[in-house]
């Protein structure tokens, strides 16, 4: 019996299923019938079972299921008839063995969407585990859940960005601490978010909608709220609707319009979310893609894409003029220091991999958690607070925090070499956010 590559979880499920009441997918011999045996062979009645478990999953995990928009009714049976956990374990390996039993296909799309369920239930085994106590190395986590093994830099390798910032914020006193008072100059006031956000996403989705096109009747609704560890979450609703929550606990700054507008909105999350219910569960009736596990290969997809985003809709110095000419007069901040402020930006941004040196190092304990909040305030150049809420976004999503920054460069790396012009980008980026992809194939 071939595993192809299959976790060690799924082996070890696979001797323990027959000492386990079968799963309701199972059917026992005495009862196969040419209807069962159809209901399991087929590549869409695993993609239905793979979605009914994915929701069983959801009602062991709050947060599992970050999107879902298929039949009201196996969201209903999810919470009715759900199987124990020790069921569902064997159940992710029984739709692994189905899926490999199914016979080569000519079509490619076919193929890439058996590619894209066998790595959804390799994600689907890793978690499942990790509901039940077990915890993995950072790397092992992070292959297990997203399909890809991060290497990162030293810490040191950032300092030569430091030195560059230091000579941009120069001062006395500690650089984080500079850095900090200078980024409150450019403080959204709180009675002028609405106007900011309104005019950032409208733009954010102008120049989206000029190379991609949208659903007639797509829309999301914006709220601000307080009490989260993420800046941002798009929570989409199914019929091209979503609700796009900005969190205030802390003062958002000028730059984070633009940039939360193109991530959890155009092209970003809201379009990700669009075109594969458009595309793929819409116009083809895959069903898989009517749910969204949050902890699977699609988030390196969904938040690399979301972050490149900001850049391809914005290239060059766009933004800054963007800002500087309609963003900073609604913020009722002054234009002629948004060249500077944008210049720190860019600078600020060659740190981000530090992120996620001092999150592997945090989670894997070899650094206690004021040492990760020193380090975060010295290699993030943030305020005592700013880091807390970096440090429990870490210890609420654990590795899933590689997904911006390694997301980001393998999702830019694929993408531009397609091609140099603006148009074969955003039709790569179109192919990218409505084909069943995969990491591993940004990596060809």
């Amino acid at each position: 019996m071939a595993f192809r590559g299959k976790s060690d979880f799924a082996f070890i499920l696979l001797l323990c299923s027959c000492a386990v009441p079968q799963s309701q997918n199972i059917v026992p011999a005495a009862e196969v019938t040419t209807d069962n045996v159809e209901r399991r062979t087929t590549l869409d009645a695993i993609a239905r079972d793979y979605v009914q478990l994915t929701l069983e999953l959801g009602e062991q995990e709050a947060g599992y299921v970050d999107a879902y928009y298929g039949p009201p009714n196996w969201a209903v049976a999810a919470k009715t008839k759900p199987r124990d956990m020790r069921e569902l374990g064997n159940d992710i390996v029984d739709l692994m063995l189905r899926l490999d039993a199914l016979p080569k296909s000519e079509d490619a799309l076919v193929e890439g969407r058996k590619r894209f369920l066998s790595a959804q239930l390799e994600a689907a085994l890793t978690r499942h585990a990790m509901m039940q106590g077990e915890i993995f190395a950072f790397a092992k986590e992070a292959k297990g859940l997203f399909g890809v093994t991060p290497e990162f830099q030293p810490l040191a390798s950032y300092d030569a960005a430091l030195a560059k910032i230091e000579a941009l914020v120069p001062g006395s006193g500690p650089l984080h601490e500079r850095v900090e008072a200078y980024q409150e100059r450019f403080t959204i006031p709180t009675g002028r978010l609405k106007t900011v956000f309104d005019a950032a996403i409208a733009e954010c989705k102008r120049r989206t909608a000029e190379h991609i096109a949208l659903p007639a009747d797509e829309n999301f609704k914006m709220e601000f709220v307080t009490g989260k560890s993420w800046s941002g979450y798009n929570y989409y609703q199914g019929n091209y609707q979503s609700l796009i929550q900005i969190n205030t606990d802390l003062p958002i700054r000028i730059s984070r319009a633009v940039d939360l507008g193109c991530h959890e909105g155009y092209p970003g999350h809201h379009v990700y979310n669009m075109l594969l219910e458009q595309r793929l569960t819409r116009e083809r009736g895959w069903p898989e893609f009517s749910v969204y596990p949050l902890y699977s290969p699609q988030s390196l997809i969904a938040e690399g894409s979301a972050n490149y985003g900001i850049d391809l809709a914005f290239p060059g110095e766009e933004r800054l003029t963007f800002e500087r000419d309609v963003l900073y007069p609604l913020a009722g901040l002054d234009p002629a220091a948004a060249a500077d402020y944008f210049e720190l930006q860019q600078a600020l941004s060659d740190l981000k991999g530090a992120r996620f040196v001092i999150a592997q190092a945090y989670l894997d304990k070899t650094i206690s958690r004021d040492d990760a909040l020193e380090l975060i305030q010295k290699y993030q150049l943030v305020s005592r607070e700013r880091a807390e809420q970096s440090l429990s976004f870490n210890d609420q999503y654990r590795s899933y925090v590689i997904n911006y920054g390694l997301g980001q460069d393998m999702v830019k790396a694929w993408i531009e070499q397609q091609g140099d012009a603006p148009v074969w980008r955003w039709k790569a980026m179109e192919k990218l956010l409505s084909e069943p992809m995969l990491p591993e194939d940004l990596a060809h």
